[in-house]
């Protein structure tokens, strides 16, 4: 078995404060023990002001949170996932990007988030990703200490055929940073996390953003652990803080081998028959 930690913050729009949380978390979590941390999606700032945000949004290179975050995995001696961090791309455009960095500061994948959320909601909110962001072309599997582990954000745990993508690669856990909605997310967030896990016979971690944020939002929090069988492990709730969970590959292989569902899949290419 892992032990693994989950970071659930309620981030604000100072990113090196927010830097400075993060550095924190990552040392309590390696003196608990935890051989990976898992944080949400936009842990370096999260501000709908976009004047705002343009101050100090920076490319990768230049990220002080991306820093920060790489010199504390080394100094701690764990694995990070660095769920997400908002960066400005050659083009003048953003990335919503999130990477997997060892135990010695090195990163090991990058990936950019597929889908991206445009949506009115029905309480007023609006929400217009693509306005600003540019969307991921590659889904990513990278080697970690639990195993292959497949990469996601957020809106893209609504499009099974990622997940699909990822587990045929070999991924054996998904990771789901999040900021996901307060409606949404008590609607939708834990009903497709399970769905995730059960489908693809996989370990599957969720660290959420949680409360309500300097710029105004309110994200949902509920970050998850859930094992292959579809049971949770780790639900945080709505409080700020650092969750552990056991990640058993053994779960795994007995799981797959009670529903052998993905030696089951087959590739559906033929034309439909519309009766």
């Amino acid at each position: 078995m892992t032990k693994i930690a989950v970071v659930q913050t309620t981030t604000g729009i100072d990113p090196l404060a927010n830097a400075a949380a993060l550095v924190a978390a990552i040392e309590e979590a390696g003196a608990g023990g935890a051989t990976m941390v898992f944080t949400p999606e936009m842990s370096g700032v999260l501000d709908r002001d976009q004047a705002r945000a343009a101050a100090v949004l920076a490319k990768e290179g230049d990220d002080r949170v991306l820093v920060a975050v790489r010199e504390a995995a080394a100094r701690v001696g764990v694995w990070v996932h660095l769920g997400s961090l908002a960066l400005r791309r050659p083009d003048g455009r953003l990335a919503n990007r999130s990477f997997v960095i060892d135990s010695i500061g090195n990163i090991r994948a990058r990936y950019d988030k597929m889908h991206l959320f445009d949506v009115d909601l029905p309480n007023g909110e609006s929400w217009r990703e693509s306005a600003t962001y540019a969307a991921g072309e590659r889904p990513v599997v990278v080697g970690s200490p639990l195993g292959p582990l497949g990469l996601s954000i957020c809106y893209d745990m609504r499009f099974p055929d990622l997940y699909r993508a990822l587990t045929d690669a070999g991924a054996q856990v998904l990771s789901v940073p999040a900021s996901f909605t307060r409606p949404t997310g008590a609607a939708h967030w834990h009903i497709l996390l399970r769905a995730r896990a059960i489908e693809a016979g996989v370990h599957l971690v969720a660290a959420a953003q949680t409360g309500v944020h300097e710029d105004g939002r309110a994200t949902y929090g509920h970050s998850l652990v859930v094992d292959p069988w579809g049971e949770i492990l780790l639900d945080m709730g709505e409080a700020p803080g650092i969750g552990y969970a056991e990640v058993e590959p053994e779960k795994l292989r007995a799981v797959r081998g009670r529903v052998p569902a993905l030696q089951h899949r087959r590739v559906v290419n033929a034309p439909i028959v519309i009766a």
